[in-house]
């Protein structure tokens, strides 16, 4: 999750793809489970104001309709709140939003497009939706903030579908040490140690609460120390939910290799994210240019954007893509970089994908959800088989899935 964007031109069609080649990816990307497994909402989400049953202009990026397009079989709707003051008012908010956004993700799945797409809570389901050829909705949680002083809310955003946990974000909370500590929020910076040195006995706790429950472990935004914290200390696999390669790109938010081979050494699986910044470098008159235009437009949150007026969002499309034209984005062939390299480094069955649609992702070739396809014609163009994109797409989240359940229901067993 980070700035929302809007984006700009397709991708063309390069020279080199003959009609047998994209034949060939298309027939594999239809066979295959197409799992992205990061995709922020707006509390209006399942509103008027963005319906996911009708084709949305931007700011939405992904919707059943752009699913349909793209050949995206599931997503990851995530219940995200921003790190704001640990205070009682803070906290509050950050729960309200949480239950707001929940609530969301069940109107569409159980009222407004209830034979289009279904909720999915574990890997049987999103099978079972998968033959029935419906689209699929999972939920996971970003920002640890929604639990700050409350665990017990584990057991109840469990029973509204959460399957996955992101212990922080940007800024360090009460549960972990964030790979971006916020100096607005008087966050100690991580090179002195951080708040926690990681995982405080708290987070610690949830971390064993989430392997009770069956909710996966998610180390995206955490500091080194928390992630590799959560990975000795969980009794299941941990996912990062939608990071890139640090040796690729040396942001933060990144993971280096030492945290990949820990990641996979439990079985985990780093979801590799179209997220320009974490692809390449970004020059920082880009930001600055980009940042200077949301904060003149009000566009200062995730909500500001899908409530700003029409004349608003195209405005800051214009600028968006001015600054898009001469500084080009990331490309899906970028993208697949960071995927060889991941697979390289820790294995075929340790790597998947995640766009951050709506929280700052998408690049060139794969600007919604509408695009989907190229990632998999990429993955074609890069040598890959129909079984390793498989597994890519949707295989590797799925069996992390399985073997969470299994030890949710061995943790049952051994409490009898």
């Amino acid at each position: 999750m980070g700035a929302v964007v809007l984006l700009g031109a397709a991708m063309p069609v390069r020279a080199d793809d003959d009609a047998a080649l994209r034949d060939r990816a298309q027939a594999i990307h239809d066979r295959v489970i197409a799992i992205d497994t990061h995709v922020d909402i707006p509390t209006s989400f399942a509103s008027p104001a963005y319906d996911p049953g009708k084709d949305n202009a931007p700011p939405v990026l992904v919707d059943i309709p752009k699913m349909e397009k793209g050949g995206l079989d599931g997503v990851f709707f995530i219940v995200y709140v921003p790190q704001t003051k640990r205070d009682p008012a803070g906290e509050s908010a950050a729960i309200s939003k949480a239950f707001a956004k929940f609530a969301a993700i069940h109107r569409m799945t159980d009222d407004q497009d209830t034979d289009r797409i279904g909720l999915a809570t574990s890997a049987a389901d999103v099978r079972r939706l998968n033959d029935e050829g419906r689209k699929i909705a999972l939920i996971g949680i970003e920002n640890g903030f929604v639990v700050d002083h409350h665990p017990e809310l584990l057991d109840v955003y469990y029973e509204l579908g959460a399957r996955y946990f992101g212990l922080v974000h940007n800024g360090h909370n009460d549960l972990a040490d964030s790979a971006q500590p916020k100096e607005s929020l008087g966050d100690k910076p991580n090179d002195e140690g951080g708040e926690h040195h990681g995982l405080s006995p708290m987070g610690e706790a949830v971390v064993r609460r989430c392997n009770d429950l069956g909710i996966m472990v998610d180390v995206s935004h955490a500091a080194k120390s928390t992630t590799l914290a959560a990975i000795a200390l969980s009794r299941a696999p941990v996912i990062a939910s939608h990071s890139s390669v640090y040796a690729l790109r040396a942001h933060p938010r990144n993971m280096d290799d030492e945290t990949m081979k820990a990641l996979a050494a439990k079985g985990g699986v780093i979801q590799i994210v179209a997220f320009d910044d974490y692809l390449h470098e970004v020059p920082k008159a880009k930001h600055k240019a980009r940042g200077e235009a949301a904060k003149r437009l009000g566009l200062t949150s995730l909500e500001a954007f899908f409530n700003a007026s029409d004349e608003t969002k195209a405005e800051f499309q214009k600028i968006s893509d001015g600054l898009d034209a001469k500084y080009p984005r990331a490309t899906v062939s970028d993208l697949v970089d960071h995927i060889d390299y991941a697979v390289k480094l820790v294995g075929i069955d340790h790597v998947g994908i995640a766009s951050d649609f709506q929280g700052g992702g998408g690049i060139q070739g794969w600007r919604d959800a509408g695009e989907t396809f190229n990632v998999t014609l990429e993955l074609v163009r890069h040598g890959y088989s129909e079984a390793e994109i498989a597994k890519l797409w949707g295989g590797n989240i799925l069996r992390v899935m399985d073997e969470v359940e299994t030890a949710r229901k061995q943790t049952s067993m051994q409490a009898e």
